[in-house]
């Protein structure tokens, strides 16, 4: 009788790879709340500067919204500098400038802040480009919910420090900023450096070594060298420990201008617009002008009261962070269209409740003798925190895992890069006019204009975002009409496409 075949061994899993990897991915994501916390702090802080330095609104616009346009240029660069000096130090090299940035504030005390703003704009995107590289859809999840907790951080530093003199308080807000900083220059020695940018600069044995820590089986950890190496344009002859790569031309870098700006084909034109209109309505609709002066909102809705002012805005942060953790647990469950269409109509509707309040307030001036209608204010903070939570369950995180999405996978790097670079603008230009645009049409006014650009994206939301939840990149480009998939490489083992990745923002 034949002895019936033996089954074939099963390598064992190893335990601790995913911990680790989620321990690696907590520490790049801390430069999230960083930025978040420099966001959240400025709401508050803003009032006490403007006491302090006695400056104008249009000069007090100019300082909360310069971070968005020097983030530009931290943004591109990013990559750059990725790919020069590894993932790790380009972090450190953030971190740096996070530090240097409330340092330069506590310095020049007497000073315009705006150097300071400047130095943290340039690493506001830095940083974005290192940790931001993760599976379409699953990456940018943690990084938002890393902004959150640090804008909800911002306002706490706010509500705790507003005690102090009106000199001491508002530096403090800002300058305890820096310590994070230096933690986190510490924190990523303790990380690997990325496996594509070690085969990359030919350190194939460290390479093995990092996926060796984070992939399940020895095996599963050769597959994915032997796919970075391919997606790299490193030749499988090539092995050893360290080896020389041959260089890349700047050829492929030209090739992907060519398709994705100077001649794209008509599906890659509806990607574009795409991505334009989905970028420019997020900031469009008006999110910086509630994050940035919440304070002045509610200011204007009738609560005078610093303590009052500062605790409202506290609410706010523990919203947007509670429901951006939503968000990622509806994200695949739901779908994208379905989150945007229910998010972007929620805020609209929270828009007008908004708009309402503030202009029945603004016809109870103080000291004219007539009361407040209670009612009035209360439907100012619930519009508030509504518009913020709608925000945070749809049109903020789904931004970003569209955008990485829809793009072929030769050409997201750009792609991504001058989406967001359309982010960035249009929310600095929202910041820097919110304060001229209230004085032009009433505070009230400017969010019954917020609320009819946040009507219209959902009409182009509608028209023009098909659902993306489950596909695959060759149906990802049937839903755009794109006929060719020759433009769709492999997408290499650690989540990126080419040397072109570049950073994104958040918002």
């Amino acid at each position: 009788m034949a002895s019936a075949a033996l089954p074939e061994a099963v390598e064992p899993k190893k335990k601790g790879n995913v911990k680790y990897a989620f321990t690696c991915a907590i520490i790049a994501s801390m430069a999230s709340i960083i930025l978040g916390y420099d966001i959240g702090v400025m709401s508050g802080a803003s009032l006490y500067i403007k006491k302090d330095l006695k400056i104008t609104d249009v000069q007090l616009e100019v300082l909360m919204g310069i971070l968005n346009f020097f983030s530009l240029i931290g943004s591109f660069a990013a990559g750059r500098t990725s790919d020069w000096i590894g993932r790790r130090f380009t972090v450190v090299v953030a971190a740096a400038f996070f530090f240097a940035g409330p340092r330069r504030r506590l310095r020049h005390a007497d000073g315009w802040p705006l150097r300071g703003r400047r130095r943290r704009g340039l690493r506001a995107d830095d940083r974005a480009g290192v940790h931001r590289r993760g599976v379409p859809g699953v990456g940018p999840r943690l990084p938002d919910v890393f902004i959150n907790v640090g804008i909800l951080l911002g306002y706490v530093s706010n509500y705790a420090f507003a005690r102090l003199p009106l000199r001491l308080g508002w530096r403090v807000m800002l300058g305890i900023g820096a310590a994070p900083s230096v933690l986190l220059a510490l924190m990523v020695f303790a990380m690997p450096e990325s496996p594509r940018w070690l085969v990359m600069k030919g350190r194939l044995a460290d390479a093995r070594a990092v996926l060796g820590k984070i992939a399940d089986t020895p095996a599963e950890a050769a597959e994915r060298l032997a796919d970075i190496k391919a997606a790299a344009g490193v030749p499988d002859d090539l092995d050893g420990d360290v080896v020389a790569v041959p260089k890349n031309s700047n050829r492929e870098e030209k090739q992907v201008w060519k398709e994705l700006i100077l001649s794209p084909t008509p599906a890659v034109r509806r990607i574009l617009f795409s991505t334009f209109g989905l970028q420019f309505f997020q900031q469009a609709s008006g999110v910086d002008s509630v994050v940035l002066y919440s304070p002045r909102v509610f200011q204007s809705a009738g609560i005078t009261d610093d303590n009052q002012l500062l605790a409202t805005t506290c609410a706010v942060g523990v919203t947007k962070t509670l429901i951006v953790l939503v968000a990622g647990y509806l994200l695949d469950r739901v779908g994208r269209r379905p989150l945007m269409l229910c998010s972007s109509g929620g805020m609209a509707v929270s828009l007008v409740g908004l708009g309402t309040g503030l202009t029945v307030v603004s016809r109870h001036p103080a000291g004219g003798g007539e009361a407040v209608p209670s009612w009035a204010v209360g439907l100012c903070v619930a519009s508030t925190l509504a518009f913020v939570a709608f925000f945070s369950v749809g049109l903020g995180p789904m931004t970003a895992v569209y955008t990485s999405e829809i793009f072929p996978l030769r050409v997201r790097a750009l792609g991504y890069a001058v989406g967001v670079a359309c982010n960035r603008v249009t929310s600095g230009t929202v910041s820097m006019t919110f304060l001229s645009l209230s004085s032009a049409i009433t505070i009230g006014g400017s969010f019954f204009l917020y609320a009819g650009i946040v009507a219209l994206s959902w009409v182009f939301f509608f028209t023009c975002l098909p659902e993306t939840r489950g596909r695959t990149l060759e149906e990802m480009g049937e839903l755009f009409g794109m006929k060719e998939t020759g433009i769709m490489p492999p997408e290499d083992a650690d989540g990126s496409s080419s040397r072109l990745l570049s950073s994104e923002s958040t918002a």
